[in-house]
């Protein structure tokens, strides 16, 4: 009994024992099935991640490895004339670019490339490591506008220069030169800047953008819009074949207000003698502008491609300043331009009246001062129309004494001076007319009278543009309508689509003074066809001329009345003025010279002029008939 209960408890042992061993198995088989199931289940989720989430990225990533994309320049839009013509289109220029990401030997690479483009081998490394700092699909630059031998060795070889790829980019051509060149501008590789402050994201590092004038101005409507090149390439960055082409879309025409023609005539006369200065002839009934030159001009082709270092240093060192759009820029004393406003100011005001007689013996004293006129000897008794004709300074000393110059800014700003035209030019600068309020502020201290007969003859404080003052011209010439100056006349798609139409803008009319307008534009026929007027040499054959001329002062007369003209510095010399419309009977065109330190507006600015005109009138002076024998125009 003894051994079988000993036996039964150790079978009993046993089988708890088994028991215990069972269930520990079977937790541990349980927690071996939940790690595999886990494990089971972060591989379906990291499929489903792979081939669902985020598969179309994955697949652009091997896309990428194998395909690159190029863009591809789109040509600016063309720059007409009012009829149609060229003044600026393009031309297809290659360039040498690094693509660094394609690059798998690049110092052997730049080494070998130096002497095919003529480079030194640093040159190219500097340019390499200017650009670190941008992302590596971005293309290097490393030579612009390379010639056609160039180009075809590259093309031959291109397998032997892992990474250099060649870059068609339009470049501008322009179909006259340097005409108008202040007025269309240049472009430039787009700056960090500039690039950083773009509110567009079309632009990258080594793009051409405007840098100044409609260039810059225009620069959304004339840049259009880039295209890409899909290329394969394989595991050495070589391209193997073009898988897909999205075409640029040029950018839009821009047509403007100017004549090829007219502002050939105006450059032209400016250059001989190597003048600065400016020109501006303007439709008088719309605003409209026919010319504007502004000279010395910069040379266009010196930035084709981005200018030399030496190239701009001239440009900047240059005491003339060709970088200064002066139609805008520059501001001037008008001189005796100005004498336009003293005079209605005084009809309006009632201080003269056209018969008012006044004397000029040469010269004329306030106070304790002598103010001379320009005629030593004096006009004697004048009015209004013989003092426009002859100039008579001393006659509009009386009658600005009698205004006032507050009075005289008021009837300036009708004509628009002391403001901004509004003309779509960069930069434009307002001028300046005087008034008692101006001189407080600017100086803290009173206006003196004797300041305001200055004023009167367009000296002292007075500062204009040459634009200003063909708008002052072309208001006097309508009747008093001031338009703003219009410089660009429709905006057109690449299809044909007229984008925008510019009509003629308002921004102000003299009402109620056409009597007193008229008397001061027979006063203006006067000076070109009256027997003493100051721009004689301004008659045209069958056309009417009316015009003013005026001096500028740049010192004063004493510092320099010992010598004779042509002894006195250049840069002391008086500037010269000329501004006239035509026909006086039914005006059409007004133009305003203006020759930095020209002398006198009647030798110095009225031939070119003259020459505008004669250009705007060719036609209609071809057609009169033949001056019959013995007969004198």
């Amino acid at each position: 009994m003894i051994f079988k209960d000993i036996f039964s408890k150790e079978v009993d042992e046993i089988a708890e024992r088994d028991d215990t061993a069972l269930d520990i198995l079977r937790r541990r088989m349980g927690v071996v099935i939940v790690v595999v199931l886990i494990f089971f289940s972060l591989i379906v989720l990291r499929l489903w991640s792979l081939q669902i989430r985020n598969g179309e990225e994955y697949r652009n990533r091997a896309d990428t490895n194998r395909v690159r994309i190029r863009q591809v320049a789109a040509p600016r839009g063309h720059i007409l004339d009012r009829k149609g013509r060229e003044i600026v289109t393009n031309r297809p220029s290659f360039n040498v670019v690094l693509l660094r990401e394609d690059s798998h030997d690049l110092g052997d690479v730049l080494k070998r490339l130096a002497p095919v483009l003529g480079e030194d081998v640093f040159n190219l490394w500097k340019m390499v490591r200017d650009a670190a700092d941008t992302p590596r699909y971005i293309p290097i630059r490393l030579k612009e506008d390379i010639d056609w031998k160039t180009l075809a060795y590259l093309e031959n070889h291109n397998q032997e220069f892992s990474g250099i790829r060649i870059e068609v980019q339009p470049v501008r051509v322009y179909q006259h030169q340097d005409l108008a060149a202040n007025i269309i501008g240049y472009l430039g590789a787009i700056s960090k800047a500039e690039l950083e402050n773009a509110k567009s994201s079309v632009y990258r590092g080594g793009d051409m953008i405007g840098k100044m004038g409609l260039e810059k101005l225009r620069e959304a409507d004339l840049r259009g819009e880039k295209g890409n090149n899909y290329s394969e390439v394989d595991a050495k960055g070589f391209e193997r074949q073009l898988l897909k082409s999205d075409d640029p879309l040029p950018g839009r025409e821009i047509r403007l207000t100017l004549d090829i023609d007219l502002q050939q005539a105006a450059e032209g006369l400016m250059e001989v003698g190597e003048k600065s200065g400016a020109v501006v002839a303007m439709e008088v009934k719309t605003g409209k502008l026919l010319a504007l030159a502004s000279t010395p001009h910069i040379r266009l082709n010196d930035f084709t491609g981005g200018i030399s270092q030496d190239n701009w240093k001239e440009l900047l060192d240059n005491p003339k300043h060709p970088l200064l759009n002066k139609v805008v820029q520059a501001t001037y004393p008008p001189g005796s331009t100005y004498k336009v406003v003293t005079a209605l100011a005084g009809l309006a005001t009632g201080a003269i009246t056209a018969d008012t007689p006044l004397y000029c013996p040469g010269h004329y004293f306030f106070g304790n001062r002598r103010y001379g006129c320009w005629k030593k000897q004096g006009h004697g008794t004048v009015t209004l129309k013989r003092a426009l004709e002859e100039s008579c300074d001393v006659y509009f000393y009386q009658v600005g004494q009698r205004v006032g110059v507050d009075k005289l800014a008021e009837y300036a700003e009708k004509f628009g001076l002391g403001q901004k035209t509004g003309v779509e030019l960069e930069h434009e600068k307002s001028g300046l007319t005087p008034t008692k309020k101006w001189k407080m502020s600017r100086y803290q201290t009173k206006w003196q009278d004797g300041e305001t007969l200055s004023t009167a003859i367009g000296q002292g404080f007075n500062l204009a543009s040459p634009l200003q003052i063909c708008q002052m011209t072309a208001t006097l010439a309508n009747g008093g309508k001031l338009y703003r100056p219009q410089l660009v006349e429709q905006v057109t798609d690449p299809d044909g689509t007229v984008v925008a139409k510019f009509q003629p803008e308002l921004l102000n009319e003299i009402k109620g003074l056409d009597g007193y307008l008229a008397l001061i534009r027979e006063g203006l026929v006067g000076v070109v066809n009256g027997p003493h007027g100051t721009a004689r040499n301004a008659k045209l054959d069958g056309i009417t001329v009316a015009g003013k001329t005026g001096t500028a002062q740049v010192v004063k007369v004493a510092v320099y009345k010992h010598l004779q003209e042509e002894d006195i510095p250049y840069k002391f010399r008086d500037h010269a003025w000329f501004t006239c419309f035509a026909p006086a009977e039914d005006p059409e065109i007004a133009v305003t010279v203006l020759v930095e330190h020209g002398l006198h507006g009647g030798s110095g600015a009225t031939p070119i002029a003259t020459a505008v005109l004669k250009e705007y009138f060719r036609e209609r002076m071809n057609a009169q008939p033949e001056t019959p024998a013995g007969e004198v125009h």
